[in-house]
C-alpha cells in the first residue's frame, strides 16, 4: 500500500485550511493511504475525516516509511519529524514569511493578489497532479456533536454566532463594541445569539455581556470555554450566519458554507487568511498608514489608538447583517 504522510502542527485555522489540499491529495493518489501529523489538542480536527487513515501528534510521531511527504509545517519540529521516518519525496510549503515582514515594516505589499493560504499550501504538489477541486474545507462533527448543538440553540429564531475571541488583542473587536453591534440588531429583528470561543475567552465573554442591556441577555447562549472544538463546529453548523474576528472558529464557520461578517484589526487581507470559498463581508480600515503591525497579532496597539478596531462603526456592521437576514426571509 502506497502512502502519504502531511504534517501540518499547528493551529486551528491553519489545520482547518489544509483539508482541501487533503481531499484534493485524495482525488490525485486513489488507493493511497493518507495519514496526518498535528499538535495533540488538533488531532480531533481530523476526526471523521474520509480522506485520513491515521492522525499522529507530535508526541506519538509516526514512524516507517512514506512515498510522499507533505510538510505544510516546514519549520524545525517537522523536519524533525521526517528525520525519523524514510520519506520518499518531500514537498514543502514556501512560507515566504520575508513578504509579511516587509509589508509590516515598510507597508511594501508584493504578497500577489490576496492568494489564500490554501492555493500557497497547495502550489509544490501542482506538478505530481494535485488540482484544485473548488470545494471548500471540510469539518465533521458528530451526530452527538450535532445534537448538543441543536439543543442549546433550540428551534424557531435564527441564529447568529459570534466567534468573539482571538489570541491577540489586536485582532479583538472591543467587547462593549460588539454588544453594540447586538444591541443594534435586538432592536431590529427577534433572533438568537451564540458566543462562541474557548477557556481564554471567558473574560470577553462576561465583557460582551455586562456591557448588553439585560433586557436583550435573554437572547444570547454564552458557551465560551464550554464546548469542544468539534461541538463548536457543531454550532457553527447550525448557525444561520456568523459574526468572527480573524479566529480560528471562522476558518471553522467556513467548513459549513455560512455566510461571515469577519471584522480584520491588524490582519490584513494579503497574507491570505481570508474565509476560504464562502461568501463573505470584510469590515476593515483600509486608511491606516500603521496597519498592519504584526504578521501574527499584538497584546496592544503600538501607537495607543486601536483606531484599525475602533473606528469600524457597531452601526456599518449591524446594518450588513440585518440586510442579510431580511434577505434570508424574503
Amino acid at each position: 500500500m502506497k502512502n502519504i504522510l502531511v504534517i501540518r502542527l499547528s493551529s486551528i485555522g491553519d489545520i482547518i485550511l489544509t483539508t482541501p489540499v487533503l481531499r484534493e491529495l485524495a482525488t490525485a493518489f486513489p488507493g493511497f493511504e493518507i495519514d496526518y501529523c498535528t499538535k495533540a489538542p488538533f488531532t480531533v480536527l481530523l476526526s471523521g475525516n474520509p480522506h485520513i487513515n491515521k492522525v499522529f501528534s507530535v508526541d506519538d510521531p509516526p514512524s516507517g516509511s512514506y512515498d510522499l511527504v507533505v510538510d505544510l509545517q516546514n519549520n524545525i519540529r517537522s523536519k524533525r519529524i521526517i528525520r525519523h521516518i524514510q520519506a520518499g519525496e518531500v514537498r514543502k510549503y514556501r512560507k515566504q514569511n520575508w513578504k509579511k515582514l516587509l509589508l509590516v515594516k515598510t507597508r511594501i505589499d508584493i504578497t500577489g493578489s490576496y492568494r489564500s493560504v490554501v492555493d500557497r499550501y497547495r502550489e509544490e504538489l501542482i506538478a505530481l497532479g494535485v488540482k484544485p477541486d473548488e470545494h471548500g474545507c471540510e469539518l465533521f462533527p458528530s451526530n452527538a456533536d450535532r445534537t448538543f448543538a441543536s439543543a442549546a440553540a433550540g428551534s424557531g429564531l435564527p441564529v447568529l454566532a459570534l466567534c468573539f475571541g482571538a489570541m491577540h488583542a489586536s485582532k479583538r473587536y472591543p467587547p462593549e463594541k460588539l454588544a453594540g453591534v447586538l444591541s443594534l440588531l435586538f432592536n431590529s429583528m427577534d433572533f438568537k445569539a451564540i458566543l462562541l470561543g474557548g477557556k481564554d475567552d471567558v473574560p470577553h465573554a462576561l465583557a460582551i455581556m455586562k456591557a448588553l442591556p439585560e433586557t436583550y441577555r435573554k437572547n444570547v447562549v454564552d458557551l465560551s470555554g464550554q464546548c469542544s472544538l468539534l461541538q463548536s463546529a457543531a454550532f457553527l453548523e447550525r448557525a444561520d450566519a456568523v459574526l468572527s474576528n480573524d479566529t480560528g472558529l471562522m476558518h471553522m464557520a467556513s467548513c459549513f458554507g455560512k455566510k461571515i461578517f469577519v471584522i480584520f484589526g491588524s490582519s490584513v487581507k494579503a497574507f491570505g487568511f481570508l474565509p476560504y470559498h464562502v461568501p463573505f463581508e470584510l469590515f476593515e480600515n483600509e486608511g491606516l498608514d500603521c496597519r498592519p503591525c504584526s504578521h501574527y497579532g499584538r497584546d496592544r496597539c503600538p501607537e495607543g489608538h486601536f483606531s484599525c478596531m475602533n473606528d469600524i462603526r457597531e452601526e456599518d456592521i449591524a446594518e450588513k447583517i440585518l440586510d442579510y437576514f431580511k434577505t434570508q426571509r424574503s
